[in-house]
């Protein structure tokens, strides 16, 4: 069995936030794409042959590779308020070379807050699972790190009953790093409490992924772009 190894978590810094809660901001620019700071690297569609997993299983750990495909589509602006993301929702789908049925399935969305350098990731996966993680970031920046803690209300993972009592995920911790190429890679580990078992159990994915298509603009985007290219009345 792997024992993660000891790991502070790089979550949000408290901020102070406005006494107004309710204003949205004005004028805000409508292009997602040249306002998603470090997430930009991540627009557009992907693929990978090489995927690796390490997962629990009765008799030890599991080594599987894994074929991935991987849609990261900029929505519109979004506003709590004051607060205002810019963001991608995406959508991943692995199968393995053995197998055409899907080996894992995760939607959600990253979300950036240029006004803090806040980054988010929310994701779902179809065996009663979600989280959301969060860091901080620059608009340059060549490597992201998000992290999520079992118990947190803000930054934190829900689970089934059956995943609490089987597989209880302690904490979760991914790393993107953008590589010169153009391609992006990614360390996804999250902490395992396996029933009979004992420790923790590092499920461990690893990824280099490259693109296959540059992204469409948002939907504001492209309604504004319709509007200006049809005829004028003269």
């Amino acid at each position: 069995m792997e024992t993660p190894k000891p790991e502070t978590l790089v979550l949000a810094e408290p901020q102070a936030f406005p006494a107004d809660i309710f204003t949205e901001p004005t004028n805000v620019d409508p292009d997602t794409l040249a306002n998603l700071g470090p997430l930009r690297r991540l627009a557009g569609s992907w693929q990978s042959m090489t995927g690796a997993d390490v997962n629990p299983k009765a008799d030890g750990p599991e080594h599987r590779q894994y074929i991935e495909h991987a849609v990261f589509e900029p929505i519109d602006p979004q506003a709590n308020g004051p607060q205002l993301f810019y963001g991608l929702r995406y959508h991943m789908h692995i199968t393995t070379a053995e197998e055409d049925i899907t080996f894992h399935d995760q939607v959600g969305y990253w979300l950036w807050e240029p006004a803090t350098g806040l980054v988010l990731q929310s994701l779902t996966i179809p065996r009663g699972q979600a989280v959301l993680a969060a860091g901080r970031s620059a608009p340059g920046d060549d490597r992201l790190v998000l992290t999520a803690k079992r118990g947190r209300t803000d930054y934190g993972i829900s689970s089934t009953e059956f995943l609490d009592y089987a597989f209880r995920t302690e904490d979760y911790r991914i790393e993107v790093t953008f590589n010169a190429d153009g391609s992006w890679s990614y360390v996804l580990e999250t902490s395992l409490a396996v029933r009979g078992q004992d420790g923790l159990f590092n499920h461990r994915d690893t990824n280099r992924l490259v693109k296959i298509e540059e992204p469409r603009p948002n939907p504001l985007m492209r309604i504004l772009a319709a509007r200006e290219a049809q005829p004028t009345a003269g």
